[in-house]
């Protein structure tokens, strides 16, 4: 396997698992809870983390490249959803998505009434002017661009 091809692979693994392990840590950990678009933006790092370690146990030079392929577009596609997120955040377009959180299993009413409600519109943490959904956007889609040129790295003559 080709160095390039090895370093993609990689990336194409640990990238997403960062970002959704950060992310898990910061709604478990950090009490920031997801709004719609924050979930929309973590499947295909789910995804992505699937299809890039599956590369790493399925044989074969092309069937790994198209696996590190497919979690490069996944990674691509959580990067352009946060961009969505992020303009809505910054409100430079309307949002489409139904925001507000979903809860998981049965619930009394009180545990309803109790839920935050998350706007998508409002980040709920930023650094340097930038939210956790700009942060996933600049992240992802600046992996996604690096695997691609990974994947297209020619060996030198």
């Amino acid at each position: 396997m080709s160095p390039s091809l090895r370093l993609a692979r990689w990336i194409a693994f640990l990238l997403p698992l960062s970002l959704i392990l950060g992310a898990l840590a910061s709604q478990y950990l950090g009490g920031l809870y997801p709004c719609e678009l924050c979930h929309w933006q973590r499947w295909p790092h789910y995804a992505a983390i699937v299809l890039a370690g599956l590369a790493f146990v399925i044989p074969g030079r092309s069937q790994r490249t198209g696996l590190v392929t497919l979690a490069m577009l996944a990674i691509l596609i959580s990067g352009m959803i946060g961009v969505y997120h992020a303009g809505v955040e910054y409100h430079w377009w309307p949002n489409l998505a139904p925001c507000a959180s979903t809860m998981t299993g049965a619930g009394t009413i009180e545990d309803i009434l109790a839920m935050p409600v998350i706007s998508c519109d409002q980040p709920q943490w930023t650094f340097a002017g930038i939210s956790l959904a700009g942060f996933n956007a600049l992240l992802s889609l600046g992996g996604a661009l690096t695997i691609l040129a990974l994947l297209f790295k020619r060996k030198p003559l």
